[in-house]
């Protein structure tokens, strides 16, 4: 069985400068901000499984009020440990899915999960370093590349651990990956920026912000068929109101 909880970050709205702007959907107005502005969810999740304690993409970094991490102050709330991680699932690099990789204290860079592997699929984090700012920002993915934290996903396809499912997608970033958890009782389906708010899979949408948006609406499409059929949990990293749901 699958336990899972929403890592939510909070609202924001990005637009063409592609920087992260706090939103409170209570007294702020979307049309004051720059045109073309999209109003985003950034929301990790954790899943737990019989197997593993899982974290699903690692935000954008921000701390909390009292200058702890975000993302550590929402595990505690559902009552786990950053050491109790066994493993990070990444679908890509883009700065508000992996701005958390490693964290800074006292002078020293430290994984964000100390006791935890990170899935990487090797091409992403070659474009990525290649690709650079605005989208990716180096220095938050090259610390953890040097710490033995890493396993590197190669290959268009496979299984990690004999469950864990994994699939090259390419529509929102060339090198784009999703992944399929299943543990034999549930299955949860993370499409990451190509499977992102639960309007998309219901409706025909061409993202601007997507690198191939023809390819990332059909995958869309394809995810929401076979989710169907087979009873997936969707994750929606970019949801503000609906974090998981099936079809």
């Amino acid at each position: 069985m699958a336990i899972i909880h929403p890592l939510s970050e909070g609202v924001f709205t990005i637009g063409h400068d592609k920087v992260f702007v706090p939103f409170n959907v209570e007294t702020d107005v979307l049309t004051d901000r720059p045109t073309g502005s999209l109003l985003v969810e950034v929301q990790p999740f954790l899943v737990v499984t019989d197997k593993d304690v899982i974290v699903l993409e690692t935000g954008l970094g921000f701390n909390n009020a009292d200058g702890v991490l975000q993302i550590h102050d929402n595990l505690r709330r559902h009552g786990y440990e950053p050491a109790a991680v066994t493993k990070v699932l990444l679908t890509h690099l883009h700065k508000d899915h992996a701005g958390c990789l490693v964290f800074r204290s006292n002078g020293m860079v430290l994984p964000t999960f100390p006791n935890a592997d990170y899935y990487i699929y090797r091409p992403e984090a070659d474009h990525a370093l290649a690709t650079g700012m605005p989208s990716y920002h180096p220095e938050d993915i090259e610390p953890i590349l040097g710490t033995g934290r890493v396993r590197w996903i190669d290959g268009e396809e496979g299984v990690i651990d004999g469950y864990i499912h994994y699939m090259h997608s390419g529509g929102h970033c060339p090198q784009h990956i999703v992944y399929l958890i299943d543990d034999g009782t549930d299955k949860v389906f993370f499409g990451g920026d190509e499977a992102p708010q639960l309007k998309q899979m219901k409706m025909r949408y061409v993202a601007r912000y997507d690198y191939d948006g023809k390819k990332a609406m059909a995958l869309r499409e394809q995810y929401a068929e076979r989710g169907r059929a087979e009873g997936w949990q969707f994750l929606f990293y970019h949801d503000v109101k609906t974090p998981v749901s099936t079809l």
